[in-house]
């Protein structure tokens, strides 16, 4: 089941609902902030929930998509098209002898992509069951495939958001992919709760007005805006990547599991200061055992890198902002040094100072210093010979579970192929209560196989494993 009986079934382009739009009557640009632009270099974020099967399906998709335009009307920027304009000039008007552009969106109501397809052959339980791996056939359920942000730059017509409802044997996939270079993990889910909000009331609910996103950028005083990049073509900012062969599981923690890994990782510290947070302790867990399953040697460094919101870390920036508002924390260690009895606690500990170091001032510091020396998130800089890298994204805050599209919660969270790397983790909220988790994690095929193979891991896990 790697991919086909997957079909399109339709494609077109739904424009922003203007009962729910509060976009101005004259066209917006939006400048794109440093961490809009250095992760405009990934791929597509994409992520989706497995449905029950309405009971009267007929008219479902149709539903989908009027209730999809709804919501993307309260996040219009999302249906405008990136745009790109030739960097500074000197005093005198004349270009600058060093080329260079500027990247910006443009809110003129293009269109987020809709596309609807059939799956016949695939079952719900083909793709949430007790498997070995999460089958590929689940990448075909997301729009946008391959593509990176920057391509929306080199080929401006490109959407910067698509949805995919594919309709399996007894289920719905409901999926959306966004440009990374237009907002984050944040934004995504606020789009997506907003649309199973609008769609599971009939599309009576048009969302809090006041909650409505802000799509004014945050850019530090003194800040040259549109901020110019170093580059003569858009095509230059991109680069193209073969992604080594990696396979992926789902590993679900109970809130029970969670809290004892979270006790146990404290008591082994007892700093009697800074607690480890559940997360911390959970990423630690799987971050020894990830290390166990490659086989790394003791003296060789590892990472675990994660992301940290900065809506609650930068004073005046509104929780309700849209864009990318994420900074990164790494912890780093010598294999042997997390690995053995009583050391969960201490790399958990290296998870918690990581993050701590990420305050408002060194957040300032990073955005100042950005445009003079622009860096890009690419792909090919993740990995490692051997990999020794754990790359963390998305959070257990994110409301997943709750996306009822109006005739059942969830049955599973899935993602798509954009920006799987050897090493690479999806934490989602767990779907058995408040406290658990669940952590979408991509390996390479060996790894996977010693990992779900890992005694002290998956006796934390609920079910041993489910993939």
């Amino acid at each position: 089941m790697e991919g086909g009986g997957v079909q399109i079934v339709s494609r077109r382009m739904v424009k922003p609902d203007c009962q729910t739009s509060t976009r101005p009557p004259e066209p917006e640009t939006v400048h794109l902030t440093p961490w809009d632009l250095r992760r405009i270099t990934v791929d597509y974020i994409q992520k989706g929930v497995v449905l029950p099967k309405p009971q009267a399906d007929a008219h479902a998709v149709e539903h989908l998509a009027s209730s999809f335009a709804r919501a993307v009307g309260r996040f219009y920027p999302l249906a405008g098209r990136f745009t790109v304009a030739p960097g500074a000039t000197d005093d005198d008007g004349a270009p600058s002898p060093r080329p260079s552009l500027t990247i910006s969106l443009r809110c003129s109501d293009e269109g987020a992509e809709f596309v609807h397809a059939v799956a016949p052959g695939v079952t719900v339980a083909d793709i949430t069951g007790p498997l070995h791996v999460i089958p590929r056939v689940v990448w075909s359920f997301f729009p946008l495939s391959g593509m990176l942000g920057a391509d929306a730059i080199v080929d401006p017509s490109r959407p910067l958001l698509a949805a995919q409802v594919t309709e399996l044997a007894d289920g719905l996939v409901v999926a959306m992919s966004l440009n990374h270079g237009a907002a984050d993990g944040t934004t995504f889910w606020d789009l997506f709760n907003a649309w199973s909000d609008i769609s599971r009331s009939g599309g009576a609910a048009n969302g809090d007005i006041s909650m409505a996103p802000i799509p004014k950028r945050w850019f530090l005083e003194g800040c040259t805006v549109p901020i110019p990049l170093p580059f003569a073509r858009a095509e230059d900012i991109a680069r193209r990547f073969e992604y080594p062969p990696v396979q992926e599981c789902s590993l679900r923690f109970s809130s029970e599991s969670v809290k004892k890994l979270k006790a146990k990782a404290n008591a082994e510290m007892a700093t009697g200061t800074a607690t480890i947070s559940s997360l911390q302790a959970v990423l630690a867990h799987l971050w020894r055992a990830v290390c166990r399953a490659r086989g790394l040697a003791p003296d060789q460094e590892t990472t675990c890198a994660l992301p940290v919101g900065c809506r609650t870390r930068v004073k005046g920036m509104p929780q309700v902002y849209l864009g990318n508002a994420v900074a990164g924390a790494v912890g780093r260690s010598a294999v042997g040094e997390i690995l053995g009895d009583g050391r969960l606690g201490w790399a958990a500990w290296l998870l918690n100072r990581a993050v701590a170091a990420v305050d408002e001032a060194s957040v300032r510091d990073e955005l100042a210093a950005w445009p003079g020396n622009p860096s890009f998130k690419y792909a090919a800089e993740c990995g490692g010979d051997p990999p020794a890298a754990m790359v963390v994204t998305g959070s257990q805050r994110f409301n997943v579970y709750g996306n009822d599209f109006g005739w059942g919660r969830p049955v599973a969270v899935r993602s798509g192929a954009g920006n799987k790397l050897d090493g690479m983790v999806t934490v989602y909220e767990g779907g058995g209560g408040a406290g658990s988790m669940e952590l979408e994690v991509c390996v390479a095929p060996d790894a996977l196989a010693r990992l779900v193979a890992d005694e002290e891991l998956m006796a934390a896990v609920v079910g041993g494993l489910t993939y």
